[in-house]
This record gives structure tokens, C-alpha cells and sequence, in this order.
């Protein structure tokens, strides 16, 4: 009996934590035709999110810290074309919405590792993708590496 009772206290610590363990992803939407912006946060647990802004046409969505163009779905009224840059920063990954248009919702799942995380581990066991970077020499770097 205390075995079966102590699988299942740790069955549920495990569930606890691995809930709370969920990455969070704060994306900035930028409209195509003016300075308007919007923010959202977006919890990579793989449910939808909607943003409320069905009338305002994205052309770029900043992600500072989430690997956003991979591991996010970007609802759309029409087809789009995702593809990346970088902001005029030098720092932060920007997803590319082409053509232009509304982001009914935006869903996001899966893991990446933030800046200066290891992205290999002490075995050389990939971790997981860099949230906004590249890897190298084990750990995630920004991407401005080298320039002040």
C-alpha cells in the first residue's frame, strides 16, 4: 500500500512540475502599415491564444525569447509565408509574415534554450534548440555575438 501511494504522489509531483515547467513566449506584433504594436504572452503548452486584433494586418512579430518561427503556429485568415530576420538591434529574431495580414491566434509547444544555456550537454547530448541564437561551443550565444 505505501508503495502504491508513493508512486502516485511522485506520478503527480512529476506532472506538477513538468507543468510549471512550461516555456513562456512574449511576442511583439508590429502592424505592415504604421507604428502600431501589440504585445502577447503566449504559453508553449500548445493551446491557441487569441490575440484580438483580427483587423490589424502583422508584418513582423519580434521574438525575443522563443524560438517563435519553429515552435509557434500562427493562425491566419489567408495563406502566409513565414520565414526570419533579425531586428534592426542585432539581437532579437523577428518571425516575417508575407503577405502581410491579421494573427487570429497564435499557438506555441515544444522547448528551446535561452541565451547562454547549454544547448549540448557534459555528455554531448543536444539539449535543444537555441530561443534566440545560435549554438556554439555548447551554449546558446546571441546572435550580435562580437559587436558592441
Amino acid at each position: 500500500m505505501k508503495l502504491q501511494l508513493s508512486a502516485a504522489l511522485l506520478s503527480l509531483a512529476i506532472a506538477s512540475a513538468s507543468a510549471a515547467d512550461v516555456q513562456t513566449a512574449h511576442l511583439k506584433f508590429r502592424a505592415s502599415s504604421s507604428s502600431e504594436t501589440y504585445d502577447l504572452v503566449v504559453k508553449a503548452n500548445g493551446h491557441p491564444v487569441d490575440t484580438g486584433h483580427a483587423d490589424l494586418a502583422v508584418r513582423l512579430v519580434d521574438a525575443p525569447d522563443y524560438l517563435a518561427y519553429s515552435l509557434c503556429r500562427f493562425a491566419t485568415p489567408r495563406p502566409v509565408k513565414l520565414s526570419t530576420t533579425i531586428a534592426d538591434d542585432n539581437v532579437t529574431q523577428q518571425v516575417v509574415l508575407d503577405p502581410p495580414q491579421p494573427v487570429l491566434s497564435v499557438s506555441c509547444e515544444g522547448m528551446c534554450v535561452g541565451t547562454y544555456g547549454a544547448c549540448y550537454d557534459t555528455n554531448g547530448q543536444f539539449v535543444g534548440p537555441c530561443c534566440n541564437g545560435f549554438c556554439a561551443a555548447t551554449r546558446c550565444r546571441p546572435w550580435n555575438i562580437g559587436q558592441q
